[in-house]
């Protein structure tokens, strides 16, 4: 009598497809919720601890744990690199201590768990529905997400049952014994799911069903860790080239790792079931079925663990390679323009997406800080030429305005806390004043020049050098309000704010000047003291809003120091 296929069976592919469809769903909401109630935390961590290579890879690894995603701790450094509060050779032990964090799941996925999965999906929805705080509603729903993954396992895991006495599918698994096979579909599979736990999941399930030994599933778990740099790579195409460097650090450690390791797979597999429980008291497929998923678990974290250390010496010199590999282009004129760390693709994950959106807030920034440096020089003694040099620069300002108020809207779209809330609505003020001092130089203080151009005013020497002094105090007024929203800095905040008393004394003395330089018997002097105040005037309203920034990052300071 003919035994049948399995694979013919409608059980078997509803089993299969069906559970990996839980497992991926309850991945994905175990992730957004983690990423949405632990990120900010898990960025500030990162933004602090990353100083020591040794504590790099620790908080690599824990941010990673935490949020189920290398690829957004990466998206994370990316952020800190631009910004110049990491240096690539620091973010490089950052990278690594990622591959080890993302070896959580599978340790989690080796114990046998699948008995929880309903009572974590009855649990959790219960602290989601009930919970009245946001983060707290977030966090209850990793627990269901969880379950979904568990029972997402116990489904394909009963599904594949039939294929332990299907000899042709048998004959399969026994070719996985090549390493090279098994490494190639270990990378296509983990590149077309673009998650290694994915992966390393069904090697598991495949494993607990006794269809699956160690060395074979070692060898595609080393084929994962290539896959997901395919991943990586083609989700840094068309991104700033500190993406494109954080792609490639992520590519070189893990290819150079699986080459490092190929030729040595038994010898790991040895390793693993070293440290592994041994059950003696079971044979044949029902042990394997007992002690591999471990196992596997096991060789994963010993692989990513031994990598790191054999290549934590060469962290400058990965870094200098690197940026070798990728280096800095120079922006065209029409490139200033555009949006450079603004990507949909981190509208998922709202506190990087904030913190990106301080990066172009800071390319904004010096845009308008570049059209306020020159317009004094050029207002007091330039040209026409110079002024509509000056005139044109507010172009890109008014782009990169756009772009960030559109961005800032799609994310207010998004599911936000709170505080997400609150520092939205701080960025979007912030990017209006600045595109409104923007304006004021471009029409208020060019058009006031053009006349003094047209009534042939000539400023003296004595006064354009108490105009330069208070210009001066104006733009790094301007210049710290920024640093203190970049930076979420708010002392530095406060520090601007205090600047209002120098700021009136200047502008006592200016007035003064004024007044006794009109009292003076010289030609057009009603004309240029009319053309000194217009620029004093424009100057202190540019002051004002410097400050109105600096003011809005101390708020959301004490918006965020209450408890809610």
């Amino acid at each position: 009598m003919p035994v049948a296929n399995p694979f013919a069976s409608f059980d078997l592919w509803a089993g299969l497809f069906g559970g990996l469809a839980l497992f991926l769903f309850g991945l994905d909401v175990m992730t957004q919720a983690l990423k949405s109630a632990a990120g900010d935390y898990m960025k500030d961590a990162l933004g602090r601890l990353t100083r020591n290579r040794f504590v790099g890879i620790g908080m690599g690894a824990f941010v990673t744990a935490v949020i189920q995603s290398s690829s957004v701790t990466t998206v994370i450094l990316v952020g800190f690199i631009s910004a110049g509060l990491l240096s690539m050779s620091q973010s490089v032990a950052v990278i690594m201590g990622a591959n080890i964090g993302s070896t959580v799941t599978a340790q989690i996925l080796a114990f046998d768990v699948e008995r929880l999965a309903l009572p974590m999906l009855a649990v959790g929805f219960a602290v989601s529905f009930l919970a009245r705080r946001s983060d707290w509603r977030q966090f209850g729903l990793v627990v269901p997400g969880l379950g979904m993954v568990f029972y997402g396992m116990s489904v394909m895991s009963s599904a594949m049952s039939p294929l332990r006495v299907h000899q042709p599918f048998i004959g399969f698994m026994a070719e996985l014994h090549q390493p090279a096979l098994a490494m190639l579909i270990g990378a296509a599979f983990t590149a077309v799911v673009q998650s290694s736990a994915v992966t390393i999941g069904i090697l598991i399930v495949l494993a607990a069903q006794g269809l699956l030994s160690l060395e074979p599933a070692i060898a595609i778990t080393l084929g994962a860790n290539i896959g997901t740099c395919i991943t990586a790579a083609l989700a840094s195409i068309g991104k700033p080239r500190e993406a494109v460097r954080a792609s490639v650090v992520h590519t070189l450690f893990n290819v150079a790792g699986v080459l490092l390791w190929l030729a040595f797979i038994p010898q790991l597999a040895e390793w693993a079931q070293w440290l592994s429980p041994a059950r003696a008291d079971l044979f044949g497929t029902e042990r394997l079925a007992a002690e591999v998923p471990r196992q596997i678990a096991n060789a994963h974290t010993l692989f990513n663990v031994a990598n790191t250390l054999l290549f934590l010496g060469f962290t400058t010199q990965i870094a200098r390679l690197v940026g070798w590999l990728i280096p800095d282009r120079p922006l065209r004129a029409d490139q200033q323009m555009l949006p450079r760390y603004l990507h949909g693709s981190l509208l998922s994950t709202p506190p990087v997406a904030l913190q990106t959106t301080r990066l172009e807030i800071g390319r904004l920034g010096e845009c308008v800080g570049a059209m306020a440096a020159a317009i004094m020089p050029a207002a007091i003694r330039g040209s026409r030429a110079a002024l509509e040099t000056v005139a044109g620069m507010d172009k890109a300002v008014d782009a990169l305005h756009m772009a960030i108020i559109e961005f800032l809207g799609r994310l207010n779209r998004t599911r936000l806390t709170a505080r997400q809330s609150g520092e939205l609505m701080q960025l979007v003020e912030v990017t209006n004043n600045l595109e409104h001092i923007g304006d004021m130089i471009a029409t208020s203080m060019v058009a006031s020049a053009r006349k003094r151009i047209d009534e042939d005013v000539s400023v003296s020497g004595q006064t354009a050098k108490i105009l330069a002094e208070y210009h001066a105090f104006v733009l790094a007024a301007l210049t710290d309000a920024l640093r203190a929203v970049t930076q979420e800095d708010a002392e530095l905040a406060r520090a601007v704010s205090r600047r209002k008393k120098g700021f009136s004394e200047l502008s006592h003395r200016l007035a003064q000047h004024g007044l006794d330089r009109l009292a003076a018997q010289e030609p057009n002097r009603l004309k240029t003291y009319a053309r000194e105040m217009e620029a004093m005037e424009i100057l202190g309203i540019i002051f004002t809003v410097a400050r109105r920034i600096a003011r809005s990052q101390m708020k959301l300071a004490q918006r965020e120091s209450v408890p809610t």
